[in-house]
């Protein structure tokens, strides 16, 4: 039986928890993870604490915020004038709006704060600022 190496697809299934316990994400639900180790899918981190693994194999990786979505950046939160958006939509704190930027691509973007003035969103993944652990079971290599 062999291990992991970059080029690999693999499948695994995990459990990703937060510092406090929460988990963020399983693939209990959505069942196990298919993914090409080097091909972009998984953070670098990830991947190479996964390379050297053999099939049923089981590890807790741990990924530092700066190593999973980076760390929550102050740039990434806007407020704009709520009159930027027709009168009639209704908005509200934990919404999810696709915001165009002039000559970039759409993104979307949390609404933290409304007021009749501004509305202010937040650009920053979920998960930005946050370290990983990972309860990870390396089922399948191809």
């Amino acid at each position: 039986m062999g291990t992991a190496r970059m080029g690999d697809t693999i499948t695994i299934s995990y459990i990703g928890t937060l510092d406090d316990g929460t988990i963020f994400h399983s693939t209990e639900a959505d069942g196990p993870l298919t993914a090409t180790l080097g091909g972009g899918e998984l953070f670098p981190a990830l991947e190479s604490a996964i390379v050297g693994m053999r099939p049923t194999e089981t590890r807790n990786i741990f990924l530092s915020a700066e190593e999973a979505y980076g760390p929550r950046l102050k740039e990434n939160i806007i407020k704009v004038a709520r009159g930027c958006f027709p009168a009639e939509k209704e908005i509200t704190p934990g919404q999810k709006l696709g915001i165009e930027f002039a000559g970039k691509a759409a993104r979307v973007m949390l609404v933290t704060e409304v007021t009749e003035e501004a509305v202010t969103l937040d650009g920053n993944h979920p998960l930005a600022g946050c370290n990983l652990t990972f309860a990870l079971r390396l089922d399948l290599i191809r």
